[in-house]
């Protein structure tokens, strides 16, 4: 069952027939194009709902490192982490690199969120935050 996003685009907000190439091309060739730029607006909106959820867990984890005082980062997971996608990016004829520099984009943000708790955490504990680094 689909849930409506009141946050999703309406038809009115979004055209996905909006095409600079519109009216220069033959009729059959855009309807082709159209179609497969559906299956891609599809496969953005997918991705778009797994980054949801992959930084939902992602805060989880950032909550449990603030109450146990832990590094925000995890450089020995960060490493295996970029091996481990540089090999599934292989294995699904993706560029490696471009994979390794989309995981490391997520990965600092995934720090910055991490920061950001572990700050908020230790302002409403009242510890400094350079004390509880140290600990």
């Amino acid at each position: 069952m689909t849930q409506h996003n009141p946050h999703a685009p309406d038809s009115d907000d979004y055209d996905p027939s909006a095409s600079s190439l519109a009216g220069q091309v033959d009729k059959s060739v855009m309807a082709e194009l159209l179609s497969i730029r559906s299956s891609i607006d599809n496969i953005d909106a997918t991705l778009v709902y797994l980054l949801a959820e992959r930084f939902k867990a992602t805060q989880k984890v950032g909550f449990l490192k603030a109450a146990h005082r832990l590094p925000a980062g995890d450089p020995g997971r960060e490493a295996a982490q970029i091996a481990r996608l540089r090999t599934l990016a292989e294995d699904a004829h993706l560029d490696p690199a471009f994979a390794e520099k989309f995981l490391n984009f997520i990965i600092g943000e995934v720090i910055r969120h991490h920061e950001a708790i572990a700050e908020d955490h230790e302002a409403a504990s009242g510890q400094h935050p350079q004390a509880s680094a140290l600990a």
